[in-house]
């Protein structure tokens, strides 16, 4: 552990002591800007799961699905884009955690377009099946262009960064840091995850877990949970605390590469969901059912997949966010 990630255990009350028979917990993550890579880098999942964990790093959710699919991973964070598309064909998974509401954390970003209409016969990539692409999708629609009025090229975040710095496309929809170097090299941003959700797109990032394994292990689920709960509460306790100079920022930065004077802006970019608010009417208790469903339908009008299912409910689990705030209170 370096020196950085053992004064934020100090800070955040990890203990990193974990039992001799502790189970396996292997986590997917992605390099996204937000709180909970701050529990990623102290510690306090193997804390607060007693769990042996490894994690395995992923460029897009359509990676994770296939991930979680075979089995390889058992925990892992994705947007709601693949959620929909994992659910819809009845992957045995479940949302236990939303992180939050994206808004300028992903956007599209071109140049040399001073409309959106001068983006027919563009190159535009998004890694498909993602929110970012799910957003595009809704962008395009409510500016009346059709997916085949532009290029639509399908590339990783990093991917996406060579090929902009090499001129290879004129635009991406994608998320941060990457659509910070594009934006700091010439892009214009058209749209972000705000403004498509005013058009009746929004979209979230959470974790889900494999359903097998949450039946074997429901301790070590919730106590995934607390963990990123406490996280993500510490942060919306006190924004303005988590500057540049501040050890999270730095724990994040080391993990995600973007710069930690970027950071505090780049977590102001979602609309982040703390512990107590999870199992609630707006999120697990409802409201992110909803939201799949509607997603679900958006991608069967576009032809994405052939048909939606009749119920997501299945698919979302509050009973891991209620355990982990009953025990916050106690």
């Amino acid at each position: 552990m370096t020196r950085r990630f053992a004064a934020l255990a100090v800070l955040f009350g990890a203990s990193f002591l974990t039992p001799a028979a502790a189970q396996d917990l292997r986590i997917g993550w992605q390099q996204i800007v937000e709180p909970s890579r701050v529990a990623q880098a102290t510690g306090a999942y193997e804390a607060e799961t007693g769990a042996e964990v490894s994690w395995s790093l992923f460029g897009a959710g359509a990676d994770v699905i296939a991930a979680l699919a075979s089995g390889s991973v058992d925990v892992a964070y994705i947007g709601s884009s693949p959620i929909t598309v994992a659910a819809s064909r009845e992957l045995p998974i479940e949302v236990i955690y939303v992180v939050g509401n994206i808004a300028s954390a992903e956007a599209l970003a071109a140049r040399d377009v001073a409309e959106p209409k001068d983006l027919a016969g563009k190159t535009i990539a998004t890694p498909f099946a993602s929110t970012a692409h799910y957003s595009l999708l809704t962008a395009l629609g409510h500016w009346g262009l059709k997916p085949s009025d532009l290029r639509l090229v399908n590339l990783r975040p990093q991917e996406i960064a060579a090929a902009w710095e090499r001129g290879d496309i004129q635009g991406a929809y994608v998320w941060d840091p990457v659509l910070s170097q594009i934006k700091g090299s010439g892009g214009k941003v058209l749209a972000d995850s705000a403004d498509v959700a005013g058009w009746g797109g929004p979209t979230f990032d959470g974790w889900v877990v494999r359903k097998e394994y949450a039946a074997a292990h429901p301790e070590i689920v919730a106590g995934f949970v607390r963990a990123t709960g406490a996280a993500t509460d510490a942060y919306l306790a006190d924004p303005e605390a988590w500057s540049a100079e501040s050890e999270q920022v730095k724990a994040i930065a080391e993990l995600t590469g973007a710069s930690p004077e970027e950071i505090p802006a780049l977590l102001k970019g979602y609309e982040f969901v703390g512990l107590k608010d999870q199992a609630g009417e707006a999120f697990l208790g409802g409201g992110t059912a909803k939201a799949v469903a509607d997603t679900a339908a958006f991608l069967v009008e576009q032809g994405s997949f052939p048909s939606a299912l009749a119920d997501y409910a299945p698919y979302v689990n509050a009973a891991y966010a209620r355990q982990a705030a009953q025990a916050d209170q106690n």
